[in-house]
């Protein structure tokens, strides 16, 4: 027992009754929590107007292909232009780039010419991290052996 509870002279009554002082602090303590959220009306709220917004201009620098993607476009057009047209045979390519972790197929790969250069028309698939891409392309042979890829699109 308490020493305070033996000043008094209370003994095990007040023992016996202290759990109920603490249950009414504790009630009035949740009245006192639930008022706070009665003075919210929603119903009644206005637009603050003082707040002003507007579009955000574009990164200039969003329309520009990615490093890695630059990667992979060279990896496709090697893989084009070593490949034997002939014995392909309509079948699809694999391409492989290791510095970026992406792999595809090539498809479709045409050889014609265009104004006495040899081309090769092609549909290529990209799978990387972000997902899987469709390409449409078309490659040349340029000066010196070298081949440069006319389009890259996406499909």
């Amino acid at each position: 027992m308490s020493r305070a509870a033996q000043a008094f002279g209370m003994g095990d009554a007040w023992s016996k009754r202290s759990k109920y002082p603490k249950a009414a602090v504790l009630l009035a303590a949740l009245l006192q929590l639930s008022a706070c959220a009665s003075g919210l009306d929603l119903g009644k709220a206005e637009v603050d107007k003082t707040f002003y917004t507007s579009a955000v201009p574009a990164d200039p620098s969003a329309d520009a292909i990615d490093p890695s993607q630059l990667s992979d476009v060279a990896t496709i057009r090697n893989a084009i232009s070593s490949a034997d047209v002939e014995m392909a045979g309509g079948k699809a390519l694999a391409w492989a780039n290791s510095d970026t972790g992406s792999r595809g197929s090539i498809t479709d790969l045409v050889e014609y010419k265009d104004n006495g250069a040899l081309c090769r028309r092609f549909q290529a698939t990209r799978e990387s991290f972000d997902g899987v891409s469709m390409f449409s392309g078309d490659a040349c042979l340029a000066t010196a052996g070298a081949w440069r890829m006319r389009s890259f699109e996406a499909l």
